[in-house]
C-alpha cells in the first residue's frame, strides 16, 4: 500500500465530499471550505460512525455500508444521486437535528477539521494508553486517523508539535494537537456510544487530544512500513 502526498494538500480523496445540513450556511454554487458545524457529524448522529466507504478512484464512485443498511454505490459529483444518498443515510440520523441535505465538495482540498489543509497523524501507543483504561474493544479506527504510526513511546507525538517529520519521502509540519469530540465515544463497528472518552483523557492526561494534525511540505510516497524521522 502507498499513498503520495502533494505539498499542501490533504490526503487524496480524504474528506473530499462532505454532507451539509439543512440549516448549513455555504455559498452552494461556489463551496469553499466550511466548518464542521455545516454537516452532519458523528459526534451529533452516532450511527454514522459506522459508515464504511469503498472508493473506486477510476470510476469516481463510492460504495457505502453500514450494519443496518443495504450498500449504496453512488458517485459523489453527480447530482442526480444525491437524492439516493439522502434517503439511504435518512433511517440513522436523529430527527432532532438538522437532517441532512446534499453532499458539497470544495474543489481543491478536502472538509477537513481544520482550516487548512492538513493530515492526522495517530500513534498507536498513545491509543493503547486509553485502550487499557475502557471496558471491551476499543479500536484505533475511532480515531479516523490518516496514518498510524507504531513504535513509538506514549505521547510521544505531541512533543513533536511545531517541528518537522520525513515519512516515507514526505516531509510534514506538525501544526497541532487534535481535540476529540464525543465521536470517539461511538463503536465504529455498531454506532452505538460504548465508550466514555472524553472522560478517560481528562481524568488520566488533563487534555482530550489523540493525536496531531500536519502540513504537508514536501510531495512525497509513503509506502506502509516506512519509518517517521524528526527533522
Amino acid at each position: 500500500m502507498h499513498v503520495k502526498l502533494s505539498e499542501g494538500k490533504c490526503l487524496p480523496w480524504d474528506r473530499r465530499w462532505a454532507v451539509a445540513h439543512e440549516m448549513a450556511k455555504i455559498d452552494f454554487d461556489d463551496p469553499e471550505w466550511a466548518s464542521c458545524n455545516n454537516f452532519s457529524i458523528g459526534a451529533k448522529a452516532p450511527e454514522l460512525q459506522a459508515i464504511t466507504a469503498r472508493c473506486d478512484m477510476p470510476y469516481q464512485k463510492v460504495t457505502l455500508s453500514h450494519p443496518r443498511l443495504k450498500d449504496l454505490t453512488i458517485s459523489p459529483d453527480l447530482p442526480a444521486d444525491h437524492g439516493a444518498f439522502i434517503q439511504w443515510i435518512m433511517p440513522i440520523v436523529p430527527k432532532h437535528r438538522a437532517l441532512p441535505s446534499r453532499i458539497v465538495r470544495a474543489e481543491g482540498r478536502g472538509m477537513t477539521d481544520t482550516d487548512y489543509p492538513s493530515v492526522s497523524i495517530i500513534n498507536l501507543a498513545s491509543h493503547r494508553e486509553v485502550a487499557a483504561r475502557v471496558d471491551g474493544e476499543y479500536s484505533h479506527l475511532r480515531w479516523r486517523g490518516n496514518f498510524i504510526l507504531d513504535g513509538l513511546s506514549p505521547w510521544e507525538e505531541m512533543s513533536w508539535i511545531g517541528q518537522k517529520i520525513r515519512l516515507g519521502l514526505a516531509e510534514l509540519e506538525i501544526v497541532e494537537p487534535i481535540v476529540r469530540c464525543k465521536a470517539t465515544c461511538v463503536s465504529p463497528e455498531t454506532g452505538q456510544s460504548d465508550a466514555d472518552t472524553l472522560t478517560i483523557l481528562k481524568e488520566n492526561w488533563d487534555h482530550q487530544y489523540m493525536g496531531v494534525y500536519a502540513r504537508v511540505i514536501k510531495t512525497g510516497d509513503i509506502r506502509q512500513g516506512d519509518q517517521v524521522e524528526r527533522l
